[in-house]
């Protein structure tokens, strides 16, 4: 390209933008509700935040199934419990989703933002109450400019069922950290902890100012998703889009229903920007302000139907379809393919480590200086520090026995060791072999650790090591 196309390009990208509508605050935007498949799909999508609220109640094995038990630094996953040692997966659990949005975001644009976000969820929950008891957006625009006391009045049951819902968000989040129902029965006592109350009172005042008052404000200036979307997004990209070549030039119909000569499709109903959650034209371009809600088609759908025209006018389109260039299937996308890979590697990483997680573990380290120890009776001493991390929620009683070379004895493993719930016990452990059994300066040693918890299960692992002479 060169540097004059460059250039126009540049221009032309100034030019629309100097089209879009940002509302930075100035107004309240109050979006019309439309029924249509893509309001139906944002409500399926919108309940998966069901699992938030209603998770915490799950129960597995008598506890609760999914419990952060931060204080005791245990997080029970339904049979499993990780503990901090295990925690590299959350690393790659992290990177999972990081790279999920990416790749999301680079096929079909910010469907997390339209879909999935809390903020969005929130909103659009926040703002069907409104409309339930405030009535549609013309009423709601006359309602602000009402004398504060008719607002107040017409208003005061929206905020109590908006605190209601925050102050419910809050709890739930809670309650993943705490068992929920002993967090039922110690919060309205005052038994509950100050951390769990702290933490209640800013999820309940957060959601009521940010979904209730600030909604696609925290999308413009407070979320740095929106910044950085251009550099994710690229001509192959589905987006809700309008189709300039079909809709312009637009102009509304005469009387009798037929349009003017030349004229577009696009009857300029505004009925796309009416529906807007966030207040953009779509018929300027993929914008800031767009968060691929589809709302914009399902209102355009309905129009096309009414005048008798074609549906699609706005559709999920990449710019490539518009511009009328060659499109590629989602196969044959390089980006596609170097997520898809990043995103196999971290899920087999996580469901490796679930796959390994043990009740018991072990681990063996060698003493370094001295490597080996001549005793009086010729025989050769290494040390050794055992390492048993117990993830029960009880007490354990680990027997270990040693395995190697012919005449191997133990001492310091007398008794059981015992180990606490959820903590690393450490122990010291002396290994001798005689000089004339050991036919190599070093040999294998497996250190086996066996334990029964209280209903009978039997709990084993074991790890090897090595046992160092001297040179035969």
């Amino acid at each position: 390209m060169s540097s004059r196309d460059r250039a126009t390009e540049v221009e032309g990208l100034y030019a629309e933008a100097a089209q879009w509508h940002v509302n930075a605050g100035g107004e309240t935007i109050h979006a019309k509700r439309l029924s249509g498949r893509w309001r139906t799909f944002k409500w399926l999508t919108a309940s998966v935040w069901l699992v938030f609220f209603l998770g915490p109640y799950l129960r597995w094995d008598g506890r609760q199934a999914v419990l952060f038990d931060i204080p005791n630094r245990q997080y029970h996953l339904f049979g499993a419990t990780v503990l901090p040692q295990d925690f590299w997966m959350l690393s790659l659990l992290l990177l999972f989703f990081a790279i999920l949005l990416a790749v999301v975001t680079a096929v079909v644009g910010r469907a997390w933002c339209g879909y999935f976000c809390f903020q969005t969820v929130w909103t659009d929950v926040f703002t069907w109450i409104e409309e339930r008891l405030e009535g549609p957006p013309a009423a709601r625009r006359r309602l602000d400019q009402a004398p504060f006391a008719t607002r107040l009045r017409a208003r005061l049951p929206k905020h109590l069922l908006w605190l209601v819902i925050g102050w419910f968000t809050g709890f739930s989040f809670v309650a993943w950290f705490v068992d929920a129902p002993t967090l039922w029965r110690t919060f309205f006592t005052g038994e509950a902890g100050v951390a769990a109350y702290v933490t209640v009172a800013l999820f309940t005042a957060g959601t009521y100012v940010l979904a209730g008052f600030l909604r696609e404000q925290t999308c413009f200036w407070l979320c740095p998703y929106a910044r950085i979307q251009g550099v994710m997004l690229d001509p192959t990209t589905l987006v809700p889009a309008y189709d300039t070549g079909r809709g312009e030039p637009r102009g509304r119909l005469r009387r009798g229903g037929e349009a003017a000569a030349g004229q577009g499709d696009c009857i300029d109903c505004n009925q796309c920007v009416a529906v807007c959650p966030t207040g953009v034209d779509i018929r300027q371009g993929q914008q800031e302000g767009c968060i691929t809600c589809a709302l914009c088609i399902d209102a355009c759908d309905q129009v096309m139907d009414k005048v008798g025209k074609a549906r699609g006018l706005i559709r999920y389109a990449s710019l490539d379809e518009l511009e009328g260039r060659p499109t590629r299937p989602l196969v044959l996308r390089p980006r596609v393919w170097l997520y898809g890979g990043i995103l196999t590697l971290a899920l087999a990483g996580i469901v490796y480590g679930l796959a390994s997680l043990a009740a018991l573990d072990l681990k063996v380290l060698h003493e370094r200086a001295p490597l080996f120890v001549r005793l009086s009776d010729g025989s050769i001493q290494n040390r050794y520090t055992l390492k048993l991390l117990n993830k029960t929620p009880e007490p354990l009683a680990v027997e270990i026995r040693v395995s190697g070379p012919p005449g191997l004895e133990v001492s310091g493993l007398e008794r059981p060791i015992q180990a606490a719930a959820g903590v690393v016990t450490p122990a010291l452990v002396f290994v001798r072999v005689p000089e004339s059994a050991l036919a190599a300066e070093q040999q294998p040693v497996v250190f086996h650790a066996e334990a029964r918890r209280g209903d009978g299960q039997r709990l084993d692992t074991a790890r090897e090591s090595v046992f160092i002479a001297p040179a035969p």
